[in-house]
């Protein structure tokens, strides 16, 4: 019964789900990272976006929201991004760190 109960309010959840398509670096302080945001259409959704160095610290981070998109203008819910991360030092590479949906209020 128990097992049946985490189900349902994991099942009710929307899900979200990211794949990192590219990354640029574009001076000691900025980055630019391309990904794909795969989720309902209706719903909005935020992702945290990071840049590492080479010993895989964090130098940039910033949260975009992805707002709900007209159905029709969309692969099966999947859009495109770009996002520029400011860095306190270089970065090497960029890309997703999570996703999530936002609850309507």
């Amino acid at each position: 019964m128990v097992a049946t109960g985490v189900f349902s309010i994991f099942a009710g959840t929307p899900e979200v789900s990211s794949k990192d398509v590219g990354f640029s670096i574009d001076g000691p302080a900025v980055a630019r990272v391309d990904y794909e945001v795969t989720k309902d259409p209706g719903a909005t959704a935020q992702c945290a976006v990071q840049v590492l160095n080479q010993s895989y610290a964090i130098v940039g981070w910033t949260v975009v929201t992805i707002p709900p998109t007209n159905s029709q203008s969309v692969d099966g819910g999947t859009s495109s991004h770009s996002t520029t991360v400011r860095t306190e030092s270089q970065g090497v590479s960029g890309g997703i760190n999570a996703c999530w949906i936002l609850e309507e209020s």
